[in-house]
């Protein structure tokens, strides 16, 4: 078994979504795998009931482990602090304990400009990106004080570039990068490791739309520079691993940008 065997992570958006070759199609299920094969008992929170089921399901039968899926959604209107309680509560119901706490999860209507977004779509990434972290992290908290555990978060090049049409996304983005360097400093007198990637994967979302408008992805959907988008689970998902890992203590509070699934700066 792996390191973090007898270790429970909560990761945000980590239903189950693979590629044509069956490989990890999310970030979020990339992570859930990296970390089922170092042994962590696994909380996944989602919207979708139906790909939290396949990746519990998917990940006992693989790996071993304990996976409780969650359904929940940050959002507007909602009692969000006690949705995000309600998820820990289960946690440390079913587990004990909480080592490290992911947020990965984020929606947003991307490809619309600033002049035409509206407040519900500008709401929408705020909500399911900046305040779903928010929220986590302040429950997770008095028990990642005890473990002196770990916070991974994740921002974006699209907010540190301004890329067209993402105003919302990015800003959401930009506001978690900045929450994370607060929580570092406030929170690295306790022990515990934050930490924020801004990462740059090939998806399932990625696949779909270069086969359905070969076109507009050729246009838009520019090779990082290394020749290749990262792995969910390969790059992205052991890069968590690693931040969870004690000797990356001295870690605390940098901004690591993944390209091409090669590298991390600093």
């Amino acid at each position: 078994m792996g390191f973090l065997t007898g270790k429970t992570v909560i990761i945000t958006g980590g239903g189950r979504a693979v590629l044509e070759g069956g490989k990890p199609g999310s970030i979020g299920y990339g992570i859930a795998t990296a970390y089922a094969k170092e042994g962590a008992n696994i909380v996944i929170t989602g919207r979708n009931v139906k790909k939290l089921e396949e990746a519990k399901e998917e990940l006992e039968r693989l790996y071993g482990v304990k996976v409780l899926p969650v359904q929940a959604d940050i959002s507007a209107g909602a009692d969000n602090a006690a949705i995000a309680k309600a998820t820990v509560d289960k946690a440390i119901e079913a587990f004990g304990r909480i080592d490290v706490l992911i947020n990965n999860a984020q929606a947003s209507a991307s490809g619309v400009t600033l002049a035409d977004h509206t407040t519900e779509q500008f709401d929408l990434a705020l909500y399911s990106g900046l305040y779903a972290a928010f929220h986590y992290m302040q429950a997770c908290y008095p028990y990642l004080k005890e473990t002196k555990g770990s916070v991974i978060n994740f921002a974006s090049g699209a907010g540190l570039f301004g890329n067209y049409g993402q105003c919302a996304y990015a800003a959401a983005k930009e506001g978690i990068r900045g929450l994370t360097r607060v929580a570092a400093t406030e929170w690295s007198r306790d022990g515990i490791n934050v930490n924020v990637i801004c990462p740059l994967a090939w998806t399932a979302q990625l696949e779909q739309f270069q086969k359905a408008y070969p076109d507009a992805f050729e246009k838009n959907v520019h090779t990082p520079p290394m020749g290749f988008f990262g792995d969910p689970e390969e790059n992205i998902g052991r890069v968590c691993v690693q931040l969870a890992h004690p000797d990356f203590k001295y870690m605390t509070g940098e901004t690591l940008t993944l390209e091409g699934g090669l590298g991390l700066r600093p």
